[in-house]
């Protein structure tokens, strides 16, 4: 007997609501991508001012991943491993960056490195400027970035079950070295993660960094500059340029995220 096949209004709210979605998201961006010609794309990358404020996002949101590689990776493993009191709080702080105003974060970053503040002298006095540098560029953009690459690192470290670390430590090794030969490896593909999603984070910062270092000018900065300026016409071709920058890291980050036999 043939049963009556029975049409779900559900699934055509979900396809319908999935189209929406993706349009909402992609309409916009084809359209900024395809208006510049491709004259207007070369002439956009001949100019040195252009390579050298993408290669300046480039650099400085490795370089905020690179530093939150080194002291959010430990951190992590106290978040995933270790109850202590106060913990739901001090996830709450590290989330804070992500739900603030970034110019907030600008203003707050200068607050503690102006010279009024004794952090802000004792920097002066060694050397160490912020305010219209690379090194307050990349001091904003660790700002920013490093929630993202502490919470994926974190569900890595949680992922990993503890019995394995317990029978490594029962074998007599050194906490340090269970963590660098157990749940450092298995580990690796979430650090990726987060370090990726930490620089494509960084490299699209703009509220912060015009408080604190408009020049040297990072892409985002240029882009706004340009539009202020000169209009669409001028700042399209350096924003194409930086979306294709943002898709290689992204989908960078979907390759190491797959599964082994998915990525085989």
């Amino acid at each position: 007997m043939q049963t009556k096949k029975y049409f779900d209004p559900f699934l055509m709210l979900t396809v319908f609501c999935s189209f929406v979605v993706v349009a909402f998201i992609l309409f916009p961006l084809i359209e900024m991508v395809t208006q510049p010609s491709l004259q207007d794309l070369k002439e956009a990358l001949q100019d040195r001012d252009v390579r050298r404020s993408i290669w300046l996002s480039v650099y400085t949101s490795g370089m905020a991943a690179l530093i939150s590689f080194f002291i959010g990776t430990p951190f992590a493993y106290v978040l995933a491993r270790k109850a202590f009191p106060g913990k739901k709080l001090v996830e709450s702080v590290i989330d804070l960056p992500i739900m603030i105003p970034h110019p907030v974060v600008g203003i707050a970053i200068l607050g503690v490195a102006g010279k009024n503040h004794w952090l802000g002298e004792m920097m002066h006095q060694v050397g160490i400027q912020i305010m219209g540098t690379t090194t307050g560029i990349v001091a904003v953009l660790t700002f920013v970035g490093l929630p993202f690459y502490v919470n994926s690192v974190k569900t890595g470290f949680e992922s990993i079950p503890r019995r394995l670390e317990n029978v490594s430590r029962s074998l007599g090794a050194s906490m340090s070295g269970t963590f660098f030969r157990i749940t450092f490896p298995l580990a690796w593909r979430a650090m990726l993660v987060g370090i990726i999603m930490c620089a494509a984070r960084a490299i699209s910062e703009f509220g912060a960094i015009v408080i604190v270092a408009y020049h040297p000018m990072i892409a985002p900065v240029m882009i706004y500059e340009r539009f202020t300026a000169y209009g669409l016409k001028y700042s399209q071709p350096v924003a194409v340029w930086l979306i294709l920058v943002c898709l290689l890291l992204f989908l960078l980050l979907r390759v190491v995220s797959l599964p082994k036999k998915e990525a085989a």
